[in-house]
């Protein structure tokens, strides 16, 4: 069945709702396009056409390359203005991370690295000390940066990022706002067993 150019196949939409609204908790099916979420989103002049409304179309249509591969997926900012004006309260922040979650299973690069090696690090950050420790996510971050640079031989760009990441360090340490030491969270065996679980899951239910 093909509308408007757009191929909709009733299988593979309902594959990729299901998966998506078991892994999200969330229910894109209640999604009657007022686009209310678009009016609000703060990152709607980043990432082109693709608004929060314009995803779950695109869910809906069973779309699954599109839906990994887009600009809201790696730029949403989770600020979740898009839930709370939304009349039936989808929160389309949790589906953004899902798909997120969904395109690095299935090896997709983001259309945005920088925002894929922010995501990482900060993560990674957050399971090995249970909170974020500025100096060695940041320093994290801007390794990862600095290597794909070199991979791809873009010295003009790697220059502006480490002059770039140096004003911001002296900035934030300024503002007081870069820590030094180390600090870290009670529990972080229980997140690294939880992180464990969920994944088990996801590979119990991809199978």
């Amino acid at each position: 069945m093909e509308i408007s150019g757009i191929e909709f196949e009733p299988e593979t939409a309902r594959s990729l709702v299901e998966d998506i609204m078991e892994r999200s908790g969330q229910n894109p099916v209640a999604c009657y396009q007022c686009r209310r979420c678009a009016a609000g989103c703060p990152v709607a002049e980043e990432t082109g056409y693709v608004t929060p409304d314009r995803l779950i179309r695109t869910i809906l249509f069973g779309d699954r390359k599109q839906a990994l591969s887009n600009e809201l997926v790696w730029k949403c900012v989770g600020c979740f203005t898009c839930g709370t004006r939304c009349p039936n309260e989808i929160q389309t922040a949790r589906i953004t991370e899902t798909l997120k979650k969904m395109a690095k299973e299935a090896n997709i690069r983001p259309l945005s690295p920088k925002v894929g090696n922010f995501h990482e690090s900060f993560v990674g950050s957050a399971i090995r000390w249970g909170r974020i420790n500025e100096i060695e996510f940041m320093g994290v971050y801007s390794l990862k940066n600095t290597l794909s640079m070199i991979k791809n031989l873009d010295f003009k760009a790697l220059f502006k990022e480490l002059i770039s990441q140096i004003m911001l360090g002296f900035s934030m340490t300024k503002k007081r706002r870069m820590h030094f030491g180390f600090q870290s969270a009670k529990g972080r065996k229980e997140i690294k067993r939880l992180l464990k679980k969920a994944k088990k899951k996801n590979n119990i239910l991809e199978s």
